[in-house]
């Protein structure tokens, strides 16, 4: 919506995002997370596209709402950006979450697999060897 809505705007005037950032005074990074979805900018930052493009923000938002200049439903609009953003931001965070439980989990496996594998080759080393006398007592007992 905002995103799809501030790419073509851009593009239509004929401006890269290094350039719309520029006027922004943000980096370029900033005007792509807002084309790709994965932020909005503050309600000043709307405010200023909006100048630049000139164009309301009820329209970079993706609404046609009348330009009654009329605040709330501004502020709505954001708010419900917000909202979307918030629980893609959560989502991601769970995933995240998850993703590095599973790593640690399968580092501890490996070093218990580690410490036990050297334990084993440890004690199959210990084995003792005969002395001289034992095996010459063997050798008597086991004789017929």
């Amino acid at each position: 919506m905002f995103g799809e809505n501030l790419k073509n705007l851009r593009k239509q005037k004929g401006l890269s995002q290094e350039e719309l950032a520029e006027r922004l005074h943000i980096v370029r990074q900033t005007v792509s997370k807002w084309e790709k979805g994965l932020s909005v900018p503050d309600a000043y930052l709307l405010i200023r596209i909006a100048e630049i493009f000139e164009t309301s923000v009820s329209i970079l938002l993706g609404d046609r709402v009348e330009a009654s200049g009329d605040k709330n439903i501004v502020a709505e609009k954001l708010e419900q950006l917000n909202a979307l953003l918030a629980e893609k931001n959560r989502r991601s965070r769970r995933i995240w979450k998850t993703i590095v439980i599973i790593l640690v989990s399968l580092a501890v496996i490996v070093v218990l697999l580690l410490i036990l594998s050297i334990a084993v080759f440890q004690n199959y080393g210990d084995v003792p060897t005969l002395t001289t006398k034992q095996k010459a007592y063997i050798n008597e007992t086991l004789r017929p």
